[in-house]
């Protein structure tokens, strides 16, 4: 697992951790039933908190990504049924939406940029 933080970014570095977990599970980097590093491991190889490390595996745990097993740890389990992640990703994107737009940006722009990241994800280009 390569987690790089950028410690000058105003992003708290709990979510900079979250974000880039799971980015890595939408890149297939992680898969489900992955076992990731326990909390006390990745503190030290990242060089953060374990408090940090144990904030970020709490909000993917609360947002369907990890679960957490006695005796493995934090574990990838996809687990949010599909109507609920598309209600969630559609309240996000509406934010996102809404200040790209008084960005002055248009929806041709969005759009490219939709599908580069899409594409980045899913390997298609």
């Amino acid at each position: 697992m390569i987690i790089e933080i950028d410690f000058n970014s105003d992003e708290a570095i709990y979510l900079q951790l979250r974000n880039q977990i799971i980015y890595g599970i939408a890149t297939s980097q992680y898969r489900e039933g992955d076992v990731l590093p326990s909390v006390r491991s990745l503190a030290e190889t990242v060089g953060i908190n374990m408090h940090t490390v144990n904030k970020a595996y709490s909000v993917l745990r609360q947002d369907g990504f990890v679960k957490v097993d006695r005796r493995k740890g934090a574990v990838i389990a996809v687990d949010i049924d599909r109507l609920r992640a598309m209600a969630e990703t559609e309240n996000n994107l509406k934010v996102v939406l809404a200040r790209a737009l008084c960005r002055g940006m248009s929806r041709e722009e969005i759009h490219g940029m939709v599908d580069h990241i899409f594409d980045e994800f899913t390997g298609e280009s």
